[in-house]
């Protein structure tokens, strides 16, 4: 049992290190279960050397040295490219040990006798290197591999090293669980006694056992170890390497701009419920088909200015008129915003405004001509204006989106400097008392020319009292 206690202790200290397992995930793996011991590859004899030996070897009953209990345990660690390295501790009783002696009594028709050579025990320590073929098969389930590697065995009281080889098949129930089987031929360079007494025997030894995957790390429980995780902290799925997809648009959370709603690639998740190409986070008309432009608005009637914002939505108008075309109330083709007499039909020429009739101008000159003034004051010439002001004034009153200026003019007699305020105080004058007979002030401009415009010499008296006088005009 001193050996047995030399190998678990290779064992154990071979558990504390830092090595691979299975594969990248599970990078460690442990298994125990029953060996077997076959001494017939060392007994000679055959027809040759592959008849001798590796012949009869199913001879379980006859040859086959096996303890009814755990009689080996091994350890491993995945290093890369399919590769595992690992080491083995076994231990047996060696009851059936085979020689070959055609001569003797209990030969059996070959010529091979098996006996008890005492109940030998049997110890080993191996490393191995293993090459898995389960990634080069694109098996998940059945898992054949080849070995090769080195140990030390104690045969009863004799102990010598060996070159292995073998081959094993493991099938696994679960990812990390499984059944493994192997076979390893132990080469050994001693020999055996010419009186028969076994030396350092080469043989065969076989395991059957459970193995066991540990060692990857699944942080968020998802089914996908970390290592190939690329969302190791959240749970997620297989075919998006473990990030979620909380939506089920195919697009993971972490490139989705609208993880918690389904919604298309091409607007990086987000749905777009009018299909108008906008995300409808970003639409400011999610449920009507719009333009970019505006937002996902629409603009139905072409004006430049979406629905939401326009007043005539189905008729074009301009921005200043809040989408709405300018009206023209009177319909003479100038618009209310250009038209000084929006109530009145009028024509282009005169914004909007009612041509006054050449007769009626024509009279307007001849009243406001009529209405003259006392040399050097504000003061009608014998009230004669008067009845001038009525006609003048019935005359603007018949033109009410009319602009008139009535201008006031002096003689010569005096500065200019009077003059000009003289004319200015008598253009007021008639402005008041048109204003007084009924006109409306804001259609009436009072300007004064002093002297500047006479229609007469005033070289006469008569000439100065035609320019002492007011005339009324058609604002152009």
């Amino acid at each position: 049992m001193k050996h047995l206690n030399k190998i678990l202790f290779a064992v154990l200290m071979v558990m504390s290190l830092s090595s691979n397992a299975q594969d990248e995930n599970n990078e460690w793996a442990i298994s125990f279960g029953v060996n077997a011991i076959d001494t017939k590859t060392s007994a000679g004899g055959g027809n040759n050397w592959a008849d001798a030996h590796f012949s009869q070897p199913f001879a379980v009953k006859d040859n086959w040295n096996i303890l009814p209990s755990v009689s080996y345990l091994s350890v491993s660690k995945y290093v890369g490219d399919n590769f595992s390295f690992g080491v083995q501790g076994s231990v047996n009783k060696i009851s059936k040990f085979v020689t070959f002696n055609p001569t003797a009594a209990d030969r059996d028709s070959r010529g091979y006798v098996v006996s008890n050579p005492g109940d030998l025990m049997y110890y080993a320590a191996d490393g191995v290197v293993k090459y898995s073929f389960m990634n080069m098969i694109k098996s998940k389930v059945i898992d054949p591999s080849l070995h090769v590697g080195g140990g030390y065995t104690f045969f009863g009281d004799n102990s010598y090293g060996t070159v292995n080889s073998g081959a094993g098949l493991t099938f696994w129930f679960t990812e990390n669980v499984g059944l493994a089987l192997a076979t390893t031929y132990k080469k050994s360079f001693g020999d055996r006694e010419t009186s028969g007494t076994l030396d350092s025997p080469s043989h065969f030894q076989h395991t059957l056992g459970i193995v066991f995957k540990f060692g990857g790390t699944d942080t968020d429980g998802d089914g996908i170890y970390d290592k190939r995780d690329a969302c190791p902290k959240v749970a997620g799925l297989k075919q998006f390497k473990g990030c979620p997809d909380t939506d089920g648009d195919g697009i993971i959370d972490g490139s989705d701009d609208c993880p918690e709603v389904a919604g298309l690639a091409a607007l990086n998740g987000c749905p777009d419920a009018d299909g108008d190409g906008i995300a409808d986070k970003d639409d400011a008309c999610p449920d009507l088909f719009g333009l970019a432009a505006f937002k996902g608005c629409p603009d139905t009637d072409g004006d430049g200015i979406a629905d939401l914002s326009d007043k005539c939505p189905k008729v074009k108008g301009p921005k200043e008129n809040a989408g709405c075309p300018w009206p023209d109330t009177d319909g003479d083709s100038v618009l209310d915003k250009d038209d000084k007499c929006p109530t009145v039909k009028g024509t282009v020429a005169n914004n909007g405004c009612p041509e006054v009739a050449s007769e009626e101008l024509d009279n307007l000159k001849i009243q406001a001509k009529s209405v003259y003034f006392n040399s050097g004051t504000t003061t009608f010439k014998l009230d004669l204006g008067r009845t001038s002001l009525d006609v003048i004034a019935e005359l603007i009153k018949g033109s009410p989106n009319t602009k008139f200026i009535v201008e006031g003019h002096t003689d010569s007699d005096g500065s200019n400097a009077y003059n000009q305020k003289l004319s200015d105080e008598r253009a007021n004058v008639v402005k008041q008392a048109l204003i007084q007979r009924g006109v409306n002030g804001d259609n009436l401009e009072a300007v004064g020319f002093g002297e500047t415009a006479p229609v007469a010499t005033n070289a006469t008296a008569k000439g100065k009292a035609e320019n002492r006088r007011t005339e009324v005009k058609v604002k152009k």
